[in-house]
Parts: structure tokens; sequence; C-alpha cells
């Protein structure tokens, strides 16, 4: 009964938030609406696994809206070959979609508890093309190689260059760049050697990377 539940829960996810946030890619409406999301929640709010909320993680992190989810899985255009890197791993439910999309995922993240949280959930699903770092991305230097797609699970209040860097040429960066409560998601695309495109999708509002700098703000 409760299997079905969360099965009705999913189905009303896609329906009723991801699709309506023109989130049309077949391929990612499928993957969400078929991973179950419940497995990554906190044990006090599986019951709204599936509902329009972030939900909070701890230390101030949070789950992104399952929209926001979908966004960018769909920004990103992962091809089955592609290679990954994630830049705050959370509770693992996004390094588990992307992992199904891709070939190889490699996820950073800062907090030692979710690291290990997320080896667990990933295990339990048989997910093994993932491999996991406890690292500060922000302050020590990133996985070395480049990348077909990155994913930043939180905000910054600018592009770190060096994540750009990291991109193959065709390669794509997801990101959400600004302060609260107005913050802007960008997808930059790596089109040369020293060519990189940036294109705004939407306005959103999301917790920063923890360490994240905070912007300097002009004082009269």
């Amino acid at each position: 009964m409760i299997a079905l539940s969360y099965e009705n829960a999913r189905f009303n996810m896609v329906e009723q938030q991801v699709r309506p946030w023109r989130v049309l890619d077949a391929k990612i409406l499928n993957l969400v609406g078929s991973l179950p999301r419940e497995m990554f929640v906190p044990d006090n709010y599986k019951g709204l696994a599936y509902a329009d909320i972030e939900i909070p993680l701890g230390d101030g992190q949070m789950m992104m809206f399952p929209r926001v989810e979908g966004r960018l899985l769909q920004a990103l255009n992962i091809q089955p070959e592609d290679t990954i890197l994630e830049i705050g791993t959370g509770s693992g439910y996004l390094t588990a979609c992307l992992a199904k999309l891709g070939s190889t995922v490699i996820s950073q993240e800062i907090n030692p508890a979710y690291t290990e949280q997320a080896r667990t959930r990933l295990a339990a699903l048989d997910i093994n093309n993932v491999q996991l770092r406890t690292t500060d991305s922000l302050s020590d230097d990133i996985e070395s190689g480049l990348f077909d797609a990155i994913a930043v699970t939180g905000s910054l209040p600018e592009i770190p260059e060096k994540f750009k860097q990291r991109l193959n040429i065709g390669g794509r960066l997801f990101i959400v760049v600004g302060e609260s409560p107005v913050m802007t998601a960008y997808l930059v695309t790596r089109t040369g050697e020293n060519v990189w495109e940036t294109d705004a999708l939407f306005e959103t509002d999301i917790a920063p990377l923890t360490n994240a700098p905070v912007s300097k703000k002009f004082v009269f």
C-alpha cells in the first residue's frame, strides 16, 4: 500500500510540478517518474518526498524542488557516454539521476555524513557508476580531467572560472548564481578552447554551497 502511494505521488509530481515547468524531455520525465525519491529523503520527511518543497537535509542544506531538478537534468542533455562532475552530493538523489543518464559520475561533497549516506542509498539501488569524494570543491582543487557535464547543486555569487575550465569542448555546466531571493540558473557551454556561451534559463532561489563566498556589496 505504501509502495502504491509513492508510485501515485511520483506520477503526480511529474504531472503537476515537473512537466508544467517546461520539462518535456520524455527521458527525464520517465526517470524522475520511476526513481524512488523517498529513498533519498530524511526519515522524518519521507511523507513529503514528492511535495513541491525544498526538503531540509540539515546544516542549512536542502534538496532542490523537484521541478528545478527536472530543469537541471533537461538542460544538461546528458548522453549515455558522458562523464559527469557533480558539485554537492547532498542527499544523493540527483547523483542517482545523473548516473542513470550518463556513463560515469564523480560527485564531490564537503559533508562526510552526506557522502556516506549517499553511498548507502546508491548501493541499495545497485547504482555503481558513481565515485564519491569528500572535499570542498571551492577551496580545494576540484576533480582533475575534463567533463561532458557539470552540475552545481548549490548557488554561488558568480560562476567560478575553474568550473568552466573543467568542461570538454561541447561540455555543459549548470549553475545557479545570485543572492536570495532572486537568483538565475545558467547553462554554460564550452564551444571552443577559450570560448564559452552562457544562457540564462530561469529565475529561482536555492541554498548556497557550503563555504560559498559572500558577494561584496557596495556601501555608500
